[in-house]
């Protein structure tokens, strides 16, 4: 808490380096709301006023040039002019550039097309930004409360995963600043969680079901000097404790680190800086960077729907690892020093597995060494 009493009341608006100073976020969110009226704080749907007055008003113009813009910015303007209005159709008479343009950019797709289908990226990408706009609760009990902080967090592949290290965030997720660290914690996706440990080329069928999440909880985030660590079960240990220790057996520079519970803090109780990297470490050595880019008030074109923060805005489409054998179907075993296998690490299906490296009765062929794969793209 000494971090947060030291931090300034405000952040800067205008920042020329990569990162703002230390601010406390509940106090931003007091001063905001003190400055904001209701009006500008309140949730309810805007109702669209359409006269000429109102645009008029908006504008600081004259009530016949408003009338004008609203003739010419009209969306009638869009429709076709054909009787069946069909809006896949573009009209030969078309007066808007815009669509004149778009008429020839589809003739030329026409031309050149070979195969006519969606990406799957952009769908998806669609599909999750479109998701939750403006989702209202069917439980009044879930309405999120007007002035509420929304922070925008970026998380990052681990830093072990050289394959991705100048990769884009791979998640993106919205979170209220009224929420826990751990319901963050809870939600966050990352392959080293569903693995299973334990070598099993001798008996395939028993690869345990519980996997890494469950049998390790433990878990940390760093922010501005303190470790946040996951004490909700007994089974946690304080992952932090080693590096404190460490830091403080000589004067190294880090200051006086201090270690809280991950349960007890919400994201108002925090000081933070906008832009800056910070830690999020699991499964021991899993370590990802939590960088927040945006802090802000709730809009009423938000998902006003409590239960789905923290919310999915974005992730990264990773392309699957597939069978070696048939290439069809996703990786679930990778066997090593395999003398079946032309390759080392070599991955397979489940059918392919067992086909290629056991017999009709289950006896081993060969020797190898297999372990479960859990492939990252199931998160796609």
């Amino acid at each position: 808490m000494a971090a947060v009493e030291a931090a300034g009341p405000a952040p800067d608006y205008e920042v020329a380096e990569l990162y703002t100073r230390v601010f406390p976020v509940g106090a931003i969110g007091r001063h905001w709301r003190q400055q904001l009226g209701p009006p500008d704080l309140s949730l309810a749907v805007e109702e669209e006023d359409e006269g000429d007055a109102a645009v008029a008003a908006d504008l600081g113009c004259a009530a016949e040039t408003a009338a004008e813009l609203r003739a010419v910015c009209s969306l009638d303007t869009l429709i076709p002019s054909d009787k069946e209005k069909d809006p896949d159709v573009i009209s030969e008479d078309s007066s808007l550039l815009t669509l004149r343009i778009r008429k020839k950019a589809l003739e030329r797709r026409e031309e050149k097309i070979i195969v006519d289908r969606a990406c799957r990226q952009e769908t998806l990408t669609y599909e999750m930004e479109s998701y939750a706009v403006g989702k209202r609760p069917e439980n009044p009990t879930d309405l999120v409360e007007e002035g509420e902080l929304l922070l925008t967090l970026n998380l990052f592949y681990p830093v072990i995963v050289q394959k991705h290290k100048e990769h884009k965030p791979y998640q993106t997720v919205l979170v209220l600043g009224s929420q826990k660290l751990t319901e963050l914690r809870d939600s966050i996706s990352c392959v080293s969680d569903l693995q299973i440990g334990g070598e099993f080329s001798s008996q395939p069928d028993q690869a345990p079901e519980h996997i890494s999440k469950d049998l390790f909880k433990s878990a940390f985030f760093y922010f501005e000097g303190i470790f946040y660590n996951d004490k909700r079960y007994p089974e946690c240990r304080d992952l932090s404790r080693t590096i404190i220790e460490w830091s403080e057996s000589y004067d190294r520079g880090y200051g006086n680190l201090q270690s809280a519970k991950m349960e007890d803090y919400t994201f108002n109780d925090l000081s933070l800086k906008i832009g800056f990297p910070y830690l999020y470490c699991h499964q021991g050595n899993c370590e990802h960077i939590v960088i927040i880019t945006d802090i802000r008030l709730i809009h009423h074109d938000d998902c006003l729907d409590r239960s789905l923060y923290p919310l999915l805005i974005k992730k990264h489409w990773l392309v699957t690892r597939k069978c070696f054998v048939c290439k069809t179907y996703t990786a679930r075993w990778v066997t090593n020093e395999d003398s079946l296998a032309p390759e080392d690490p070599c991955f397979f299906c489940d059918a392919c597995f067992r086909m290629l490296h056991y017999d009709a009765e289950g006896n081993k062929l060969g020797e190898f060494l297999s372990y479960p794969y859990v492939d990252p793209g199931i998160f796609n």
